[in-house]
């Protein structure tokens, strides 16, 4: 009778462990998540092409003007 007893117990704790394990895993993927968005938010995109980005450069620096940039952009932007 009393190992009856025993094995509920130890069955109800390791539900406990089970929940709690799954809590921690669902606090986890929150604070990431929050991360992510406060990332995506700052940097504007998920990522950079490096292409983009030299185009970027090289119109900041006056190396081409304004349609050569847009135009070589919507290029960029068909691939």
């Amino acid at each position: 009778m009393m190992m009856d007893g025993m094995n509920g117990m130890a069955g109800m704790m390791a539900w406990m462990l089970l929940w709690g394990l799954i809590g921690l895993a669902l606090l986890v993927l929150i604070i990431v998540a929050i991360i992510w968005l406060i990332r995506h938010m700052l940097t504007g995109r998920t990522g950079s092409d490096p292409a983009e980005e030299e185009l970027r450069r090289r119109y900041a620096e006056g190396q081409i003007d304004h349609d050569e940039y847009q135009r070589r952009r919507a290029e960029l932007r068909k691939r």
